[in-house]
């Protein structure tokens, strides 16, 4: 019975590792929200750079002093329009509830 316990626990372990992990398909696509600059070279943008990218075609967002370029993820997005709500502005806020 004890053994039994044992293995429950470690199919559990391996199914929430699963939803842990990072996703990315085969093409190399995540889910379309990135660092921008995160490859070896990095920038720094300014709040006014930043605040240009606020369409649902061009949406860039600030989440603790990092900036992504979510237009890829807008129309996935679960909560529908409200990624736009702080489109092209800091939305450390909104993200972390």
């Amino acid at each position: 019975m004890e053994i039994l316990i044992y293995i429950l626990l470690a199919v559990l372990l391996v199914l929430g590792a699963l939803f842990v992990i990072p996703k990315s398909n085969s093409k190399g696509k995540g889910n379309g929200a990135h660092p921008l600059g995160s490859g070896k070279t990095s920038r720094t943008y300014t709040k006014k750079e930043v605040s240009t990218h606020n369409t649902r075609k061009d949406c860039w967002i600030i989440i603790k002093d990092k900036v992504y370029d979510v237009t890829s993820y807008v129309e996935e997005h679960p909560g529908g329009d409200a990624i736009l709500n702080n489109a092209g502005d800091d939305s450390t806020e909104g993200f972390f509830g």
